[in-house]
């Protein structure tokens, strides 16, 4: 089992959401957390969180989308905390629209926070681990990686692509010393990009807590974990299973499921709320 106590993590989008969450578990188990976010308030808020909880926090405000600058980043890590042992990809943002509706900028923000900088701040970090023969890399996947969800396209693309990144280079680092895993949540209540757009999960979509899905990050370290699934409950997770199984086999049966369980209706409410909270803002940034 791998000892997290003493080691150096980096978490991505630890100022909010899951994020916080994860934060606070990885204090518990006595880690220097890394948090890296676009808020100083809310990396202020975390770190001391992190402290009072046993851990040490130090917060980086620094924004992941700018890819080609996490050299600069993992440098300043490197100087405050030294080597990085564990890295959380966490950061994520979701866009929902029709496909058609998308546009190029779009695209390209979900792709570089949900993709490419997962890819490259791994890259970044491999060398040493490898030297070490040490270190464990979790990615926050989702459920929208195994089964595209509609009006979220590219969320799912972000994270088909996460996940499939994962698989292969899980099996380069085999003997190394260097794990990876992949974290693939369902529904999450209470915080994050759910509960963001104010509509409500489906009745049978299975729902998790924010503190199961930080607990699944732990066990993944600790247990090399390759894929962990979190979805309500383990009847729930293992039917998710199952239907992924039989997908495999029958890829349309998904997409009843899909309907039957409601996700594009609810997914075509987020664009609405997404829309108008988008407006809203404008007219309070014209206003300031």
């Amino acid at each position: 089992m791998t000892t997290i106590a003493g080691k150096t993590v980096v978490l991505t989008g630890a100022s909010r959401g899951i994020g916080v969450f994860i934060a606070r578990v990885l204090a518990e188990k006595q880690a220097t957390i890394v948090g890296v976010s676009r808020s100083q308030e809310g990396l202020d808020k975390v770190c001391a969180e992190v402290n009072a909880l046993g851990g040490k926090g130090i917060g980086i405000r620094f924004d992941i989308s700018n890819v080609e600058e996490l050299p600069m980043l993992l440098k300043k890590i490197e100087q405050l905390a030294g080597s990085v042992d564990i890295l959380v990809n966490n950061a994520g943002i979701e866009i929902y629209r029709a496909f058609p509706d998308y546009s190029l900028a779009d695209l390209q923000s979900v792709l570089s926070v949900n993709l490419l900088a997962a890819m490259e701040l791994t890259r970044l970090v491999l060398p040493k681990m490898l030297h070490q023969s040490s270190g464990h890399i979790v990615n926050m996947a989702s459920l929208a990686s195994k089964k595209g969800h509609p009006y979220d396209s590219v969320y799912s693309a972000s994270k088909a692509g996460l996940l499939m990144w994962s698989d292969a280079i899980r099996q380069e680092l085999a003997g190394t010393g260097v794990g990876i895993s992949s974290i693939c949540s369902g529904y999450v209540s209470q915080q994050g990009m759910l509960a963001d757009t104010g509509v409500p999960v489906p009745n049978v979509g299975g729902v998790s807590t924010p503190a199961d899905v930080a607990r699944a990050v732990v066990r993944a370290i600790e247990q090399n974990q390759a894929e962990v699934i979190v979805n309500g409950n383990p009847i729930t997770e293992n039917l998710t299973k199952l239907l992924f199984a039989v997908e495999q086999f029958f890829p349309r049966f998904g997409d009843v499921v899909n309907q039957w369980i409601g996700v594009p209706k609810l997914n075509q409410m987020r664009i609405e709320n997404q829309i108008r909270a988008e407006k809203s803002r404008k007219k309070s940034s014209l206003v300031k």
